[in-house]
């Protein structure tokens, strides 16, 4: 099926994910050479309604490496009419006439949505909302995976954190849930635990998982760790240890000797900078491999939307 717009990391099959896959590989060996002219001709719309740095900067790195240009605002509330009181499908019917694509952080859970139903070019969702999806997070999450451990069947893993309003986990539990005979952990305080439509989502396509309050019996006999942090503001009791939740030395003692620790960054005191030097810590590699995912994604865009047809809007 056309790619049409990029909002949600169910609209991708296994087939689309090893696609995208081949081609970030493609997109390592321009970045190599020092680009490529070939996108001259597109222009990238970034509009953030909440603060973003890896993500926003990896897309318009993206785009300049592709060749392309980029509008860009990271205040889109303050910077559009919307403060004036213009609705989001209003904003992205103007903004759509300047650009061929448009990446979208809105501060509203499905509003990348509501952008892709009326929008005449393509609609990327960087994060909606709390508790949304960041979908190109959870693709260049799982090309880490699959980088770093060759392989996505048959693979365990652990993610630790506030989960319920993780973006990134959700999306990366639906990727994830595409794969045959894996296995999945929520580690997490029980008021932070990951929601109930994604449990039922692995139910439903008979994914096996597994809530927990602790890493004890767990961490060392999954493939990865996904770590997020947790905000005690968050917490009913403030005073809650929550050493259980973070990785220290002593956490990567018990790990596998081949297994790989991910962050969606920023982090703060969940992962001790000394497991910076561990070979197993992959959280900077991960983020750098958000900025080829995110080339060949905006490839694959521009390629089959040459032609766009006003107002598609988006379909699963």
């Amino acid at each position: 099926m056309k790619l049409r717009h990029v909002v949600e990391s169910q609209q991708f099959t296994v087939p689309r994910l090893m696609e995208l896959f081949s081609r970030t590989e493609e997109m390592k060996k321009i970045v190599a050479r020092g680009g490529t002219r070939d996108y001259e001709n597109k222009i990238m719309a970034s509009l953030f309604y909440k603060p973003s740095t890896r993500t926003r900067f990896s897309f318009e790195s993206a785009m300049f490496r592709l060749g392309g240009k980029n509008l860009a605002t990271e205040q889109a509330y303050e910077f559009s009419s919307e403060i004036r009181g213009e609705r989001l499908e209003d904003t992205i019917r103007i903004i759509a006439d300047y650009c061929d694509v448009i990446v979208l952080r809105h501060h509203e859970e499905g509003g990348a949505k509501r952008a892709a139903s009326i929008s005449p070019v393509p609609i990327i969702n960087a994060g909606d909302g709390a508790g949304g999806q960041h979908p190109t997070q959870a693709l260049l999450d799982l090309y880490t995976i699959y980088n770093e451990c060759h392989a996505l069947d048959g693979l365990s893993v652990a993610f630790i954190g506030a989960l319920d309003k993780g973006r990134t986990v959700r999306s990366l539990a639906y990727l994830l849930s595409k794969f045959e005979r894996v296995k999945l952990y929520f580690i997490s305080p029980d008021e932070l635990q990951i929601k109930t439509d994604i449990l039922e989502h692995l139910d439903e396509n008979g994914v096996s998982y597994n809530l927990a309050n602790s890493t004890d019996g767990i961490i060392n006999k999954v493939d990865v760790v996904y770590q997020t942090r947790i905000d005690r503001e968050r917490l009913k009791d403030r005073n809650l240890d929550l050493t259980n939740y973070n990785i220290d030395s002593s956490v990567l003692q018990k790990m596998k000797y081949n297994s790989i620790i991910m962050h969606p960054l920023p982090r703060s005191v969940e992962i001790d900078t000394d497991v910076d030097h561990d070979r197993r810590a992959a959280y900077f590699r991960q983020s750098r491999n958000g900025l080829y995912v995110r080339m060949a994604l905006l490839t694959m865009l521009f390629e089959e939307n040459d032609e766009p047809t006003l107002f598609d809007g988006y379909k699963k």
